[in-house]
Order: C-alpha cells, then structure tokens, then sequence
C-alpha cells in the first residue's frame, strides 16, 4: 500500500487502526486523490485482519469541508445527452462504493469530528458506528447550496440515525446542525470541550472494543446492519445462523476468565483474507 498524502494511518499497538486526515490548509476537502487513498487503505484494512477498530480524526479547524469544488470543473459531468447522464449514475455508484466499505468493514469505525462536517464528510460520517464531536462541531448538507442533490448517502444513512423530519429540514435548506442539537437527535454519542479530549474519548472506547474477541464484534456489527434494514422476524431468523456460524466455547471461556482473573483476554485475530483473483 503506498503512503496516504491526504491521510496519516497511524496503527498502535491496540490493535487500533488510526486513519487522520492531514490536508488542513484545504479544510481537508476531498478530491480525486482523497477518494483513492481512502478506498485503498479500507481494502488493506479489510482484508488483513489485523485492526480491532478504526477511528477516523482530522487536523486544523475543520473536520472536512466536503467535496473540493474544484473537483467538479475535472469531473466531465456530461448532461447533454442519455449516454452522459447514464455514465453520471456509474461515476456515482463508484463513489458511493467507497463510504460503503466504510459501512462494511469488518471492525467498528469511530469518527471524532471537530469544527465543520459539511457536505460529503457528513456521507462519510454517516457509515461510522460511533460519532464523537466537539461543542464547536456542526453538521451541514451543503450540497443544496450549491445546486445538486446530496448523493454519496447522507439522504440514505442519515434518516436511519435522526428524525426524518429532522433531515428533511436539513436538507431542503443547508442549515447547520449544532453539535449539541446532533447529541441531542443522537447523530454524536458525545459532545467534548476540546479536540484533545474528544480524540482521547474515541480512542478510549476503541481500546475496549478492541480487548473483545474480534470475531464476536464482527458479528455484532453485522447483526445490527443486518437489523436496520430488515424486519425483526427477519433479523431474529439471521441472529440465529450467525450466532450458530460463528459461537466459540473458547472464546466465552476466555473472556469469563481474563475478566475474572483481571487481565487482557487473549483471542483470535480476524483471518485474512485473500482475493479469488490472487490465487494460482
């Protein structure tokens, strides 16, 4: 995997993956280069196993300024004729593929978030499963205005997280969301004073996570997915075939016993895995 420029991924020895975006000058706004580094470090920390838990931070004022404006003059948006327009759903669908890796990691993904989360950071944030904020932070689908529709999935994930009202009004004006009123609908977990102390919260919790058995919390993630969108009986029926593909003794016994015993379980990475394409 060749070196981020638009990230920092820095690993500890947690079994914590830490990916921190580091263009602060630009608001860390995404461009060509953002959306290919990201997905090729989601690919590498899909398939090695290694990381328990990724937390996603950023540096300078802004958290992400969304989509660099500039990238839209590069883009070739052609809207003059059907084969243009249909080639704009597949350029969509590429970078929607992308946040979904987010969503489909195998490991829990926190997000600290400080000062601006605008337009497409709020796509990306809206994959995590815990979100973490400063008392500064706000949240804003800015793409209303500017003319377009929000489209990388904040219109899909965010009305699953807070009321639909809630969005509706979000996104028909491109008013900003407080980080206290995003605590408050329970898009944040957590508001925090400073960045120190945010960064130091998520970190924290990925720590815990990151002591239980790696292959009891991928199931948990995908049980819960799995719920959002299904019916309960549905869920209910799933819960059961995934607790039975993937129950250990050895793993409940570790854990009542580190826990007893007051020490770290020891427990089973996450396998590698291989592409069918690598094979000989």
């Amino acid at each position: 995997m060749t070196t981020p420029t638009c990230f920092s991924l820095i690993s500890t020895d947690d079994h914590i993956a830490h990916l921190v975006l580091n263009r602060p000058e630009a608001m860390n706004t995404m461009h060509p280069t953002f959306w290919r580094e990201l997905d090729e470090v989601l690919t590498q920390l899909h398939r090695d196993g290694t990381a328990r838990v990724l937390v996603i931070s950023s540096t300078g004022k802004h958290f992400s300024a969304g989509m660099a404006l500039e990238t839209f003059a590069s883009m070739q948006m052609d809207d003059q004729s059907p084969e243009g327009r249909a080639a704009i759903f597949d350029l969509l669908t590429d970078m929607q593929a992308t946040f979904t890796k987010l969503e489909n990691l195998r490991i829990p993904v926190i997000c600290a978030i400080q000062g601006g989360c605008i337009g497409g950071a709020v796509d990306m944030v809206t994959t995590a499963c815990i979100r973490y904020a400063t008392a500064d932070a706000f949240f804003c689908i800015q793409e209303i205005n500017i003319g377009m529709v929000a489209d990388v999935g904040t219109l899909q994930r965010l009305p699953k997280l807070i009321p639909l009202a809630v969005v509706k009004e979000l996104a028909y004006t491109g008013r900003r969301l407080s980080a206290a009123k995003a605590e408050q609908y329970g898009l944040v977990n957590a508001v925090f004073d400073t960045p120190e102390a945010m960064l130091a919260a998520a970190l924290q919790c990925a720590k815990e996570i990151a002591s239980k058995p790696p292959v009891a919390i991928w199931g948990t993630k995908q049980a819960m997915t799995y719920a959002r969108d299904h019916s309960v009986e549905d869920s209910l029926r799933q819960m059961g075939w995934l607790q039975g593909a993937i129950w250990s003794n050895r793993h409940v016994g570790e854990a009542i016993t580190s826990m007893k015993e007051k020490r770290a379980g020891q427990f089973t990475p996450l396998a590698r895995l291989q592409s069918f394409k690598e094979l000989d």
